[in-house]
């Protein structure tokens, strides 16, 4: 028997029509086992599968009684169901003349039925089949059943491809899609197998905004086409790609694919996309890695690991990024930190012992040795855990939404603070760190003077540092601010000075008093020449600009010695004494004052 052979063009439409449903090597579907089961109860036979038909291979997304999940299209029965779109019945393949030499001949199968699978345009995906060991005969009732069969299986592949399976724009299927076949997965695959996945980050949110801003959304639908057509043809060609979010992929390794290969391929991937794409000057793609286990490992926590992988990889700029639990324990406990300090935050009130509390850090007159002033410095005992270390939750807080209230709760309680010691007798000026966001709050000046006038205090009583990085972004804006606080006569000081990048170009036209240098050039001066002549140099300059110096990080007599030579106003550090709490630094102010009037 000579079988008709499909119009090449006809053939390429028909198998572009099966790989636009995204069914080949997705793992097993109880929906369609469910059907596979029914039709080898229904015929009394031994085998059944849905069969789709590819280009040289069948392959089966369901299956009973066949222990391998494809075979040469070659001789295949199903092939002819899918050249010809008829329903195929081999009574005996033996006494075929096509298929008594197939490979399912040779296996012992001896009875073939299949019925088509087409779609809506009239595509044949494959079979519905059933095979048994014996020679038989159906009847036309069985016929029948066996196209209802078939009809029932498209109705589960259209159905599963038109509602909430597939992402419109790329016609990949979607993040519901990825969750129902991870755990189908383990249906198919040996439990405790170790597998290795991958999500593709296409831009990092601040690379989204800024693009959007400047081109348009149309941009964002450029860049995923061009992703999306990549995809497709390279990785989509061995894994199911899905689309889990509108610029992020994730896909599964084929199985025994090992960590560094992956690595290595996927590095190649990004490289080939850079050389092809225009996005890559706009956009930045990022791969995260991470390894599952099937049956063990739920796609929530697949799905967190690669993120946290990906996450990692935008922070430290490196395209490929394999899943860390040193890493996944570091973000992990970032989240936690601004989940719990948040609630902490809401019920904290100002001037009140509570979770938060200020403590306070003496600055000294190199020239007299008085007090002349401190620093009020944020800390945070949590109920559960104890101290968290503010070079832990301060950075990270100043990067969330609550930096304006974190400021705010500072300033207040800081103000009360101040007010009460100015009760006592003890006056002198307190700072208070702010950061750029607060620079470019409208109402900050505002604010600020009402709080000094709530509290009687007059404007020098309060000074205000801030970071040279702080001024950088956005200098017209914060400099108004600056202006706005100076003229209503609060203190302001350049924070950490020397570590930014405007040292010489602002600070001449900074409205600011005091400079506060670094204690990375502090540290050390007494026996490092180049430090010293750097020091000296920032403090002449300061001083030529009308500005006071204070050095941050004073520990030894010697520092403190090679500070007084270079002509350092002021020091802060822990020589002098630790930041205290407030009734600690009023009787700690008490008995340096009193030292200080009996060396006069």
């Amino acid at each position: 028997m000579n079988l008709p052979l499909p119009s090449p063009h006809c053939e390429a439409s028909r198998l572009e029509a099966l790989r636009k449903l995204n069914l080949l090597d997705t793992p097993p579907s109880e929906a369609f086992d469910r059907i596979t089961r029914m039709a080898a109860q229904m015929f009394n036979l031994p085998i059944a599968a849905v069969s789709l038909t590819d280009s040289n291979r069948q392959w089966f997304k369901s299956r009973v009684g066949v222990e391998h999940d494809s075979i040469p299209r070659m001789k295949a029965p199903c092939g002819q169901v899918a050249d010809e779109s008829e329903m195929l019945v081999i009574p005996d393949l033996m006494l075929d003349c096509h298929y008594r030499e197939s490979i399912l001949a040779e296996s012992g199968i001896r009875f073939y039925a299949g019925a088509p699978l087409i779609t809506q345009d009239g595509y044949c995906l494959g079979a519905m089949c059933v095979l048994g060991t014996e020679p038989r005969v159906i009847s036309e009732l069985e016929r029948e059943a066996l196209r209802d069969l078939a009809a029932m299986v498209m109705a589960q592949i259209e159905l599963r491809h038109a509602l909430g399976r597939v992402d419109p724009f790329s016609g990949l299927p979607n993040r519901n899609q990825f969750v129902d076949d991870f755990q189908d997965m383990a249906a198919d695959r040996l439990q405790g197998e170790e597998r290795l996945a991958a999500l593709v980050n296409l831009a990092s949110p601040e690379q989204l905004s800024n693009a959007l801003r400047a081109m348009g959304p149309g941009y964002l639908d450029e860049v995923v086409g061009e992703a999306v057509r990549m995809l497709k043809t390279t990785i989509g060609l061995e894994s199911t790609v899905y689309h889990i979010s509108p610029t992020e992929f994730v896909f599964v390794a084929k199985p025994g694919t090992g960590a560094v290969e992956f690595c290595v391929r996927l590095e190649n991937w990004l490289r080939r996309r850079a050389a092809s794409l225009t996005s890559r000057f706009v956009t930045t793609a990022r791969i995260g890695v991470a390894p599952f286990t099937v049956g063990v490992t739920g796609y929530a926590d697949l799905l967190r690991n690669l993120h946290s992988a990906v996450q990692h990889g935008l922070d430290q700029e490196c395209g490929v990024s394999m899943f860390s639990q040193e890493q996944d324990a570091l973000y992990q406990r970032r989240f936690w930190l601004v989940n719990e300090f948040g609630a902490t935050l809401d019920g904290a009130i100002p001037g009140r012992d509570g979770q938060l509390r200020l403590v306070f850090q003496p600055k000294i007159d190199l020239a007299t040795g008085a007090c002349i002033g401190a620093e009020a410095l944020l800390r945070w005992t949590h109920p559960e855990f104890g101290d968290v270390s503010p070079g832990e939750f301060i950075p990270i807080i100043e990067r969330t939404s609550m930096v304006r209230a974190v400021t705010n709760w500072v300033l207040e309680t800081a103000m009360v603070q101040l007010a009460e010691w100015r009760m006592e007798g003890l006056e002198l000026e307190l700072a208070v760190n702010v950061s750029a966001v607060n620079l470019l709050e409208p109402d900050f000046c505002i604010r600020i003077v009402d709080g000094l006038q709530r509290h009687g205090l007059p404007p020098s009583s309060l000074s205000l540092e801030i970071t040279e990085s702080a001024l950088m972004q956005n200098p017209k804006v914060a400099q108004a601010t600056l202006r706005a606080l100076n003229a209503a006569g609060v203190r302001l000081a350049i924070d950490d000075f020397g570590t930014g990048y405007s040292s010489l170009t602002y600070l001449q036209s900074l409205p600011v008093q005091v400079v506060k240098i670094d204690q990375g050039f502090i540290r050390g001066i007494d026996s490092d020449e180049r430090k010293r002549s750097l020091v000296s140099a920032m403090i002449k300059l300061a001083h030529d600009l009308g500005h006071r110096v204070v050095a941050e990080g004073v520990e030894t007599p010697e520092v403190m010695h090679t500070l007084e030579r270079v002509a350092c106003d002021e020091a802060q550090g822990y020589l002098y004494a630790r930041p205290m709490p407030p009734q600690v630094f009023a009787q700690w102010f008490a008995e340096r004052r009193e030292e200080v009037l009996a060396l006069a």
